[in-house]
């Protein structure tokens, strides 16, 4: 028998809604898959000890800006394997001339835009080694579709950015490792967007990939904000790793494996 959620898109959610959706994931004989990515690291801080100290053993991509990196950076990351580095455009500067950010905005050099690419993978290879993963996070979430080709030739062989249903299409041998839930209310105070929202959102995604509505295997994406988290993001987030580790029928996913799929 099929089961419909009281959540959509325009409704809030509870944890009991979460687990329900679950449970329907395991009597279908399916794991639902979540992944978890963090942008704007740099430097050592104590915001990305606090982050790091509550993912504990659970993937998390960290989207490092390339140009601004520093080496100590590494050392802070050696306990955690389970940390991979993702590219952060190069420097998260605006080169839009007008209307909204973007770091590779349509109409800006294509010359300049694949030498910023390239410089990105090389200085993020030499800083973390082979924990750096050809993934590209767009700053601000934004890359002309006319950029798209240039991505193989920087070896780059991810793209992880906001979902969006009218996401041009990525090139062959690219894969599409998108976020879902941005847990911070950028348009209010910046803080916690709020667990009945959050877990809406969450519930939404997995419900459109069990009806096969959605990617049926894709991993839904969780973004954080480390510099900006506060205790509310922290704790839904702490009580969302332990469902998910409890619960038969739902796993954290690690970037490295959405590349081979």
């Amino acid at each position: 028998m099929s089961f419909m959620s009281r959540v959509d898109a325009t409704t809030t959610a509870e944890w009991a809604d979460l687990v329900a959706e679950l449970d329907r994931w395991g009597e279908v004989g399916r794991v639902a898959t979540l992944w978890w990515r963090d942008d704007d690291a740099v430097v050592a801080t104590p915001q990305l000890d606090a982050l790091l100290r509550l993912a504990g053993e659970v993937p998390l991509g960290l989207a490092v800006i390339p140009a601004d990196a520093q080496p100590e950076l590494a050392a802070v990351l050696a306990p955690f394997p389970q940390v991979a580095v993702l590219q952060h455009g190069w420097c998260h500067a605006n080169h839009a001339a007008s209307g909204k950010k973007s770091e590779f905005p349509a109409g800006r050099s294509a010359t300049a835009a694949a030498a910023d690419l390239a410089a990105g993978q090389a200085r993020l290879r030499a800083l973390f080694g082979p924990r750096a993963l050809p993934v590209l996070v767009p700053p601000w979430n934004r890359f002309a579709a006319e950029f798209l080709p240039l991505l193989e030739a920087a070896g780059i062989a991810g793209m992880s950015s906001m979902a969006a249903s009218a996401a041009p299409a990525l090139p062959c041998g690219i894969a599409r490792i998108d976020v879902h839930v941005d847990l911070v209310a950028w348009k209010q105070d910046r803080g916690f967007i709020g667990a009945p929202a959050a877990l809406a959102g969450l519930i939404g995604e997995l419900q459109a990939r069990r009806f096969g509505t959605g990617d049926p295997v894709a991993a839904t994406g969780i973004l954080t904000h480390h510099l900006v988290m506060d205790r509310a993001t922290a704790g839904f987030l702490d009580r969302l790793i332990a469902l998910v580790d409890g619960h038969g029928a739902a796993r954290w996913a690690a970037v490295a494996e959405r590349l081979t799929r």
